[in-house]
């Protein structure tokens, strides 16, 4: 008995997922590790970071933007 392979390749694009919400957006103190918590804009977590940097002297942040993606087939020859 022989074992026969068949490959099939296929070309994938990434595209931006429009489905859901947007962006979120969240801030962290990098002295403390407090966060802003999730927005769907940038200004409430970037209002946090000054208000933070106020009331503690904390003057280090991260911004992290979580972004969606969608991958989807690309119809073309093969």
């Amino acid at each position: 008995m022989t074992t026969r392979e068949v490959w099939r390749y296929a070309n994938w694009a990434l595209s931006t997922d429009t489905s859901g919400s947007g962006p979120i957006y969240v801030t962290e103190c990098t002295s403390c590790g407090e966060s802003s918590g999730a927005a769907d804009d940038r200004e409430g977590p970037e209002t946090w970071c000054l208000k933070h940097a106020g009331g503690t002297g904390h003057t280090g942040f991260r911004s992290v933007i979580t972004s969606f993606f969608r991958a989807s087939l690309v119809e073309g020859p093969r």
